[in-house]
């Protein structure tokens, strides 16, 4: 049985460089939370695999040489539930703008398969990088 920590390695291991390799550690029932993401117009909440996918898809489109550095992984109280702090590197190709980004997620695993994530990250980062307006600002 797959722990929280290892699927979250190899979450960040195998998201930009085996992306289908990564499709097989999500629960067909994923539920993905982006709390910040609503700040550029995104949903906050992805729920099932197509609508992971989809999401997934803009953002691996959007982004080339898209790498992740500096994992720390911090495992939960139970295996099943783990953290993590990453930075991130890419450029959008819309743009031509650097995109650099912290992430924090909390993630939690059911049947070896990552079944929910929680992911923050600063929504002005990227809409400087994608030129995007932030229309939780617009008044």
């Amino acid at each position: 049985m797959a722990t929280a920590s290892e699927l979250l390695q190899l979450h960040f291991d195998t998201f930009v460089n085996d992306p289908e390799r990564w499709k097989t550690l999500i629960a067909d029932d994923l539920v993905w939370e982006l709390p910040f993401a609503p700040t550029l117009g995104h949903p906050a909440r992805l729920v099932g695999r197509d609508a992971v996918l989809a999401h997934v898809g803009w953002f691996v489109g959007a982004v080339e040489n898209f790498r992740f550095f500096d994992l720390k992984i911090y495992p939960g109280a139970n295996p099943s539930e783990a953290s993590a702090e990453i930075k991130a590197k890419g450029l959008i190709k819309t743009t031509g703008r650097v995109y650099q980004q912290d992430y924090v997620l909390f993630v939690r695993v059911e049947n070896d398969n990552l079944a929910f994530i929680r992911e923050y990250f600063d929504p002005v980062r990227a809409a400087i990088a994608l030129d995007a307006p932030i229309p939780a600002l617009a008044g």
